[in-house]
């Protein structure tokens, strides 16, 4: 790749900025998705702000291949990687990863060691999840992943 090319598969942006082959999350504006988001690569930049992405679980209407599409690039965030938890604790706000993609809640209770319930404020329900599809909510702010407890005290 020469650098111009380099430089075209790169996106700069109040979210970040992705090449070509980056592992990102996608959050979807369309009705009952809101709020959610998905694993994608990045596969081209289309225009300024806009990319072309590839989901890695949600898949074209003919479910003959991962959906493809061009998202603007304020719905685009790096991949938060994933860290070790030993354990949640009540009333800890987690991503919970439901339908193929991670939804923002709380932990109502803890049922074992990998067990926990999680509440959905936007939906008002209680779902059951193993440890393992779960993760530390964080959000993505001025380039930086900010821990949820801490996000109030860093927009101000």
């Amino acid at each position: 790749m020469t650098t111009s090319e380099d430089e075209q598969s790169k996106v700069s942006c109040n979210k970040g900025r992705f090449m070509k082959g980056d592992l990102v999350e996608v959050c979807s504006d369309e009705d009952g998705f809101q709020g959610a988001w998905f694993a994608a690569t990045v596969i081209e930049q289309v225009s300024s702000g806009n990319l072309m992405i590839q989901y890695k679980s949600l898949r074209n209407d003919e479910d003959t291949d991962f959906l493809t599409e061009v998202v603007d690039s304020n719905h685009i965030r790096p991949h938060p990687g994933q860290e070790a938890v030993d354990h949640y604790r009540e009333l800890e706000e987690v991503d919970a990863l439901y339908n193929d993609g991670w939804w923002v809640g709380v932990i109502s209770k803890v049922i074992g060691k990998q067990k926990y319930e999680v509440y959905f404020r936007g939906t008002d329900e209680e779902m059951v999840f193993k440890q393992s599809d779960l993760r530390r909510h964080q959000e993505w702010i001025s380039g930086k992943w900010v821990s949820s407890n801490l996000v109030d005290i860093f927009k101000k």
